[in-house]
């Protein structure tokens, strides 16, 4: 049972008298524990309500569309409090973190709910039979697993927990189900790489083809390791290998199956010095959200969209845009675009003090990095930073910095702009305020 915290005024719950504050049983005899129970249960036409209110039971009939709302809120997304992580993987970027940060930067979660929401992977050792059985009841798909080894001992130890390789027995019961599988291998130097990776790769295409894609993505590490498992990070030549390993078993795949499924993502090429694939390699982007493609992607996005600019049209102007240094050097080739048509774009590579310089993604930008090397640069008349550097639906950085705050100390207006290409470019020119 939940509490309800709401109801949608003129909705069906509405109409039907149920009140905020009223707490939710059942539907059509189903007892309702969660967002997956709910919404599962909410798709029938005819539903059948038993809920409390001050200590006594009663129920509401309610006649909808087959997939229409009813109406009802709920303080959380999940309906329930998120189920934290029970793993202490060697590899943990939350661990990864400075002391002093707010306290919901350290919460781990490991939540298949959150999944179903959010696109978010999970590890399965927090699944119980009960989650398990409920996933294929509900065909929830696709399901997120972080795979990182297919070997149970090996698996054990990377995530310190006894439950890590038995659990992987839950891939093969959701393949026989027919859900659709993404997976991710986080890489680690000399602990899941090499022969480790080729045993994985090739163990997961078993589940083929049910499993629809797997990232392979190097470790992140940041400064903050003291006590820590050591890692070492991946050398230029390292990261050429890994490249080879993951496109051999990807040829073999789209020769067989017509699809690649396996990818390094982006920063394996970058430290390499290879150059990203065209975006017929990536297949749709199936993992763009894992750093999969993304740089590609982007970059075409750009280019597709400066090449529909009316050039009579743009006001000339001055901006500047910070990043990470993963994505510098393919903002400078976009600058370079732009520059005939009368827009001067500083581009500013951001040091990643806070975490360390190994750190490149934009993403994990701070405030004060910003602040701090932007002071007394050219930034025009507008300075665009990383939307995904911000706290998702705030405009705060990780270091608790705001936007407003970063905007006053470098004395220009300072927007955000997200990782769609053509957005970008618009932003730039001023086709978007």
């Amino acid at each position: 049972m939940v509490i309800i915290s709401s109801v949608e005024q003129n909705s069906y719950a509405d109409r039907a008298g149920i009140c905020g504050g009223d707490v939710l049983v059942s539907v059509n005899g189903n007892e309702i524990f969660d967002v997956l129970d709910y919404r599962f249960y909410l798709t029938e036409r005819n539903l059948a309500l038993v809920l409390h209110r001050d200590g006594q039971s009663f129920e509401k009939e309610i006649r909808k569309g087959e997939y229409e709302d009813i109406g009802l809120e709920f303080d959380t997304p999940l309906m329930d409090k998120k189920r934290r992580c029970q793993n202490a993987c060697i590899f943990c970027f939350i661990d990864q973190n400075p002391k002093g940060m707010r306290e919901t930067i350290y919460f781990k979660d490991d939540d298949s709910r959150l999944s179903f929401l959010h696109g978010n992977y999970i590890t399965m050792t927090n699944l119980s039979e009960h989650d398990v059985e409920r996933i294929i009841k509900m065909h929830i798909s696709p399901v997120r697993v972080s795979v990182h080894t297919t070997e149970k001992d090996l698996r054990c130890e990377m995530m310190k927990n006894r439950r890590a390789g038995e659990c992987l027995s839950y891939l093969r019961r959701f393949a026989d189900a027919g859900l659709e599988i993404c997976a991710q291998i986080v890489l680690c130097k000399n602990v899941n790489d090499g022969e480790h990776l080729d045993r994985s790769m090739r163990d997961l295409c078993e589940y083929i083809p049910s499993l629809t894609s797997v990232s392979v993505v190097p470790v992140g590490l940041t400064r903050h390791r003291e006590g820590l498992y050591p890692i070492e990070p991946f050398t230029a030549e390292d990261c050429e290998n890994v490249i080879s390993q993951v496109k051999k078993i990807g040829d073999e795949c789209m020769e067989k199956y017509g699809s690649r499924i396996f990818f390094a993502s982006d920063e394996f090429y970058l430290k390499s010095g290879k150059a990203i694939p065209d975006s017929e390699y990536y297949d749709g982007y199936p993992q763009i959200e894992n750093g999969v493609g993304m740089l590609r992607s982007f970059e075409d996005e750009c280019l597709d969209e400066i090449s529909y600019i009316d050039r009579d049209k743009v006001r000339k102007r001055t901006v500047s845009v910070c990043t990470g240094a993963a994505a510098f050097d393919m903002l400078e080739g976009i600058k370079d675009l732009l520059a005939p048509i009368g827009i001067d774009a500083k581009i500013y590579k951001i040091r990643n003090d806070f975490y360390g310089e190994s750190v490149t993604v934009s993403g994990l930008l701070t405030g004060g990095d910003i602040a701090a090397q932007l002071e007394g640069c050219e930034l025009g008349e507008e300075l665009f930073v990383p939307a995904n550097a911000l706290r998702s639906g705030e405009d705060i950085f990780l270091d608790d910095m705001t936007l407003s705050e970063l905007s006053e100390r470098l004395s220009v207006k300072v927007t955000p702009v997200g990782e769609d290409g053509c957005e970008f470019v618009s932003r730039l020119i001023g086709e978007i305020a």
